[in-house]
């Protein structure tokens, strides 16, 4: 009889199947129930909820840092780069890889609990009290209804024109504990030309215990990338993109002293 295979040992597997395939926006964990936004989703909160949702941040900025250092042993390096952005009170569109269900607290950390944004995509808008929670933790959900996308955009540029930062998962999908960077999507950089901001990338490296469990995390937050004004808009987003890519390999091969390389093509006819 074959030996049972452990969580860590099924999720490593599954995770360099779709390496292989290069299906790295694949989500593999299961979503749950969900509510498509529609144009009464609540991008702004107002009133009682305004104030819920100031309390949330205030209780994730003082809890989340003891959270994050005993269960991870997180640091931060690179705090200089925000207070650039910061100082010149400008907005800013933050990408980051997503490995982790507490990652959003990881970005917290980095960039700060107050004038941050996090969109998500539409199936983490949960029902219950979850999404709830999360409709008050300055989480946006995108959506394919044209007036919740139309009310999210307008919230969007509201809110970096205020100096605020919008915060993108690039890559798309969560892979738990994975370590490598993954190809970002053209979301974010689309938003990033459309408004002419900055693209702030941040990447998390860390260790991986014999249980499969995340130690030692370090939030490295990188320059910003700003968006060259005269070119196109097709063009700047997709500079914008190169660049914050590259930015992510390099931090990777520093951080971990080993070339940043993907497991062997499997694909029959890869592009």
């Amino acid at each position: 009889m074959s030996k049972r295979r452990t969580k860590l040992e099924k999720r490593v597997g599954i995770q360099n199947t779709l390496e292989g395939y290069r299906r790295f926006d694949y989500d593999y964990i299961p979503f749950g129930t969900y509510t498509m936004p529609d144009g009464n989703y609540p991008y702004r909160q107002k009133g009682f909820g305004r104030a819920v949702d100031a309390f949330i941040r205030g209780g994730l900025r003082v809890f989340g840092p003891l959270l994050l250092k005993v269960t991870y042993g997180c640091r931060v390096e690179g705090k200089e780069h925000l207070r650039a952005l910061r100082q010149k009170k400008q907005g800013a569109i933050c990408v980051t890889n997503h490995i982790a269900y507490l990652d959003t607290l990881f970005v917290r950390q980095a960039i700060g609990h107050f004038h941050t944004y996090f969109t998500m995509a539409p199936w983490n808008n949960k029902k219950g009290l979850g999404g709830w929670f999360i409709r008050h933790a300055g989480m946006w959900a995108f959506s394919a209804d044209l007036a919740a996308m139309r009310a999210l955009m307008r919230e969007m540029k509201t809110r970096l024109e205020e100096g605020g930062i919008v915060h993108f998962y690039a890559e798309q999908a969560m892979w738990t504990n994975y370590q490598k960077p993954r190809p970002m999507k053209d979301g974010a950089f689309y938003y990033a030309a459309r408004y002419n901001v900055p693209v702030l990338p941040v990447f998390f490296t860390f260790k991986v215990n014999k249980k499969g469990c995340m130690r030692r995390l370090v939030i490295h937050i990188l320059p910003p990338i700003a968006p060259v004004a005269e070119c196109p808009r097709g063009e700047r987003a997709d500079r914008l993109k190169e660049q914050a890519q590259a930015a992510w390999k390099d931090c990777y091969e520093r951080a971990y002293g080993i070339p940043m390389e993907y497991l062997p093509d499997r694909r029959r006819n890869p592009k």
